[in-house]
């Protein structure tokens, strides 16, 4: 498990760090107080995750069309 902070983690980096904690919960030979950590942990990577799509979702959605229905720009979007 990294001791990077999940604030501080790329989507890509919260993604496999995800996938390794999902991975030794599953294998079920852990301890129960790290299976907490692990979860504690592993919910906190997942609403990283959220909130990083959710960000670019939004930028996504903030470009603008013209009368014709042709993207013609991005409206700036905070967050991302």
């Amino acid at each position: 498990m990294s001791e990077t902070a999940v604030a501080d983690m790329t989507f890509e980096q919260a993604m496999k760090e995800l996938e390794r904690v999902v991975g030794r919960l599953e294998a079920g030979d852990v301890a129960l107080e790290e299976s907490i950590t692990l979860y504690e942990r592993g919910a906190a990577l997942k609403r990283h995750c959220e909130d990083r799509l959710k960000a670019a979702e939004e930028k996504v959605a903030a470009i603008t069309l013209d009368d014709s229905g042709q993207p013609k720009g991005t409206v700036a979007v905070d967050g991302l």
